[in-house]
């Protein structure tokens, strides 16, 4: 599978996606957050494009997989931490509704690539 930049992936954009509606949401987390479930759960939505675009620029299939492994657990957090927000009333599910519309594509393709990468498609 060859793929000119890591900004052609269909993925990578919903990935950035995911991050603008994350760092949307949690702009109105309480400020007694800030250094807590905020930071945390904005360093791993930005995790995921990251892996990805450093997946892409690794020179095997083999390391491309590994890193949208890695991308796939940051995204898996997101939704543990978005989870938690809702729990502690931070989120309603009408704001968390179009976040996890972006997460379910997002798991889905990433699966799907890491499929493609171990058949060399």
């Amino acid at each position: 599978m060859q793929v000119k930049s890591y900004k052609d992936l269909i993925v990578w954009q919903k990935a950035m996606d995911l991050v603008a509606l994350v760092y949307q949401a949690t702009k109105q987390f309480p400020k007694e957050e800030l250094y807590g479930l905020t930071n945390q759960v904005r360093r791993a939505v930005v995790s995921i494009p990251s892996n990805i675009a450093e997946g892409q620029a690794r020179q095997s299939s083999a390391e491309f997989k590994n890193f949208l492994s890695i991308a796939r657990g940051s995204l898996a957090e997101v939704e543990t931490q978005l989870l938690i927000a809702i729990r502690l009333n931070y989120l309603t599910q009408e704001q968390l509704a179009p976040i996890m519309a972006v997460h379910q594509e997002i798991s889905k393709m990433l699966p799907a690539l890491m499929a493609k990468l171990a058949t060399g498609h």
